[in-house]
């Protein structure tokens, strides 16, 4: 059997960069002083029609909704910033001071049309702090940002920047909103169904459209960086004098609005090379300062990002920079039944000790269990045979200079820490010469 349209099993050595990704990521976060939050696989689907918004394609088109024996309307998760919000509210967490930072690292389902870096099960790493709208909070996300994408090895992503304004100033949309609806009405025969369709409901939105026919109609319209009020140019302009301090390299891109109705203000996106045009952004998101009273919060101001992981790692790949290093620290080889017992006593011992150690197990000859040792990435192997057990002593050979030496057998797990492994042969009895 295969796995359902549109989703994949994440098997070794993916899943293992995979891990690596997510726990360097979430130590990065906790190093800025995030806190790692876990949200439920579903909630009720109101929740993404007032969060995400009624007339976005998420839930026009996206959303895996079902009914539950109460006739409960669910949704599957189908973005993180939503349910972040909502937990935020049901538990009060403002009670706890302000900014509230918090990340995560979640499964997303959205049904989409499945493609390689485009799947209806896909994993996000993001970050969200909720409670301020000062403009070094939006600087700070996006170092975070980037240094999340330079840890994973995507270095050459460009970092697309814009303001779209708050609907609660005057100005900002309320004088923009007339000038691009006027000039959509002109070109609206010519423009696809969802661009109508997103006229009628956010016409920001329709510069989501990636049609090249519309792209090219678009490309005329006006744009809102002209429209902004003097309170949002200068939050602008401010992240902007924050990021050049910093040494965050960006793009003003005044179409760029993302696909969700909850933003405000500051909009981003990190876009790499490595991938094909219509997968490129391997990180997104911008400020929510309304989200939280529009679903029945207080007045808490927000900003995050949202990365995908596996387009991460397709980026690292098509860099050259996607090796996981060695699982295991050593592989521990007995050569006959009689070793079983002592190879058993030093694996517990070492993997006590923090040590990642796996254990060769059949009867299978000594140069089988090597080659499988090279194949699970053991950076040592180490083996007893019955003369090394008489000894009490192990053979440790280095898997990638295959040197190889003598050590007592209490000292092994502090030659595999020291990283020395020098000397003498062995043959394939495991016998030293």
């Amino acid at each position: 059997m295969k796995p359902p349209r549109g989703t994949q099993d994440l098997l070794p050595p993916f899943s293992q960069r995979f891990q690596i990704h997510e726990r360097t990521g979430g130590e990065l976060f906790e190093r800025a002083g995030y806190r790692r939050i876990i949200t439920p696989m579903f909630e009720d689907t109101t929740l993404f029609v007032r969060g995400v918004g009624e007339g976005s394609d998420i839930v026009n088109k996206e959303m895996y909704t079902f009914t539950d024996r109460s006739d409960n309307s669910l949704t599957l998760r189908p973005e993180g910033t939503a349910p972040v919000i909502r937990a935020i509210i049901s538990h009060s967490l403002w009670e706890e001071g302000l900014p509230i930072k918090l990340w995560y690292s979640a499964a997303m389902f959205r049904y989409d049309r499945p493609q390689k870096g485009r799947y209806r099960q896909h994993h996000q790493l993001g970050i969200e702090v909720v409670g301020s709208d000062d403009p070094a909070v939006d600087a700070e996300v996006l170092w975070i940002g980037r240094e999340m994408l330079r840890n994973a090895g995507i270095t050459d992503a460009t970092l697309l920047l814009n303001s779209i304004g708050d609907p609660r100033h005057e100005g900002c949309r309320t004088e923009y909103g007339p000038e691009l609806r006027a000039f959509l009405e002109q070109h609206r025969d010519e423009l696809d169904g969802d661009c109508r369709r997103r006229m009628d409901t956010n016409p920001l939105r329709v510069f989501d459209c990636k049609v090249p026919r519309d792209q090219e109609i678009l490309a005329k319209a006006p744009t809102i960086d002209g429209f902004l009020c003097a309170a949002c140019s200068e939050h602008f302009e401010t992240v902007q004098g924050y990021l050049k301090d910093l040494q965050v390299p960006f793009t003003l891109e005044p179409r760029l609005v993302r696909g969700l109705d909850y933003y405000t203000r500051t909009t981003f996106e990190f876009q790499t090379s490595m991938l094909e045009a219509a997968q490129n952004t391997v990180c997104g998101g911008g400020r929510y300062d309304l989200l939280s009273q529009q679903l029945g919060g207080p007045d808490l101001p927000g900003i995050g990002f949202g990365s995908g992981i596996e387009r991460v790692l397709l980026a690292q790949e098509a860099a050259g920079t996607g090796v996981a290093s060695g699982l295991l620290d050593c592989f521990i080889i007995p050569v006959s039944g009689g070793q079983v017992s002592a190879a058993l006593t030093l694996a517990a011992s070492m993997r006590s000790t923090g040590t990642r150690v796996d254990l060769a197990v059949g009867e299978r000859s000594v140069k089988a269990h090597m080659k499988h040792a090279n194949r699970l990435g053991a950076r040592y192997a180490v083996i007893i045979g019955p003369d090394e057990q008489a000894r009490d002593e192990v053979t440790l050979k280095d898997m990638t200079t295959g040197e190889q030496r003598a050590v007592a057998r209490d000292q092994v797990a502090t030659a595999v820490a020291s990283g020395h492994a020098i000397g003498v042969a062995v043959d394939e009895g495991g016998n030293t010469a």
